[in-house]
């Protein structure tokens, strides 16, 4: 089996305009990135816009006809101060969230061994009625979802290691006993969620980070929480929001990490599955913001993806 790499032109019709940090370019530097003799091998697949049933189940229905109906026909619109719609965005959601279902599906159905979803708007900070940080609709969570309701999964897990914490899938998580969300992040940063003390109904696990940590730090984090946790959990599917904001070059944070721990954290986790679900992994882009660095890192965690 292969590793299976989504992405859509849709996307691009995301307009946030170039001053914005999240901005068309990434996945251009992400592309490019993935364009040489080593991921030839990479089975690239269009995702279908995600239907509104299915991203109910991570969101009330209400929020989700709310937010598609806000996207204008022309120009932009700010939903917060950071977060902004353009008339391409209603399609980028939907994609963007069809590419965490079509992946789930591959990977259960054994058609792909693990995904990397290349997409824009990202999803960590969507909760369950708020759109903000960047995010429309939470696609790990909604793929999350989906696996349960589409393939009888009983435990997903969402393992986060974006510099900010991702309060949306915790949010959306947090009642949920079957839902597993394990996150590394720096703290004090925003959104301002993510330390220890917040458990859920014991499902959720973080473990911040301090400005200028670095790789040292980082791994013993993963070792000492986030990994042990995940394993006693035992999941059916492990879905990743794989930010590379946490690199040391990144302009948004403070941490010190390089391409190297990124591969090394999507190789622990993918360990993890290969141990409790035949190595069922889906990874979806969230932030990354410098655009060298951004390549650079989604190409190290593709590669240990592949290499699985």
């Amino acid at each position: 089996m292969t590793t299976q790499f989504y992405s859509h032109p849709a996307s691009d019709g995301h307009d946030t305009t170039d001053r914005h940090p999240e901005r068309i370019a990434r996945l251009g530097a992400v592309h490019e990135a993935l364009k040489g003799e080593r991921f030839h091998a990479l089975e690239r697949v269009e995702p279908p816009r995600a239907d509104l049933d299915t991203i109910a189940l991570a969101h009330p229905r209400a929020f989700v006809d709310q937010l598609l109906d806000f996207v204008p026909s022309e120009g932009i619109q700010h939903i917060d101060p950071d977060t902004v719609v353009s008339a391409g965005s209603g399609d980028a959601a939907l994609r963007a969230a069809g590419a965490a279902v079509a992946a789930v599906d591959a990977v259960m159905a054994g058609k792909a061994r693990n995904a990397f979803c290349a997409m824009r708007p990202p999803g960590h900070h969507s909760e369950p009625s708020r759109a903000m940080g960047f995010c429309l609709f939470n696609n790990v969570a909604i793929g999350a979802y989906h696996a349960r309701a589409a393939h009888n999964v009983d435990r997903a897990a969402v393992v986060d290691f974006d510099v900010h914490h991702g309060n949306g899938t915790q949010a959306i998580f947090w009642d949920d006993r079957d839902m597993f969300f394990g996150s590394t992040h720096q703290m004090p940063l925003y959104p301002g969620t993510g330390s220890m003390s917040e458990t859920g109904v014991g499902n959720i696990f973080n473990a911040p980070l301090s400005p200028g940590d670095g790789g040292v730090v980082f791994r013993q984090a993963m070792e000492r929480h986030i990994l042990p946790a995940l394993d006693a959990f035992q999941p059916d599917i492990v879905l990743i929001s794989a930010g590379f904001d946490a690199h040391t070059d990144d302009p948004l944070a403070s941490l010190n990490l390089v391409e190297d721990d990124f591969a090394w954290a999507t190789r622990k986790i993918m360990d993890a599955a290969d141990k409790h679900c035949g190595g069922r992994v889906v990874s979806m882009l969230e932030g990354g913001y410098n655009l060298a660095a951004l390549g650079r890192s989604a190409a190290a965690h593709v590669a240990a993806l592949m290499d699985a």
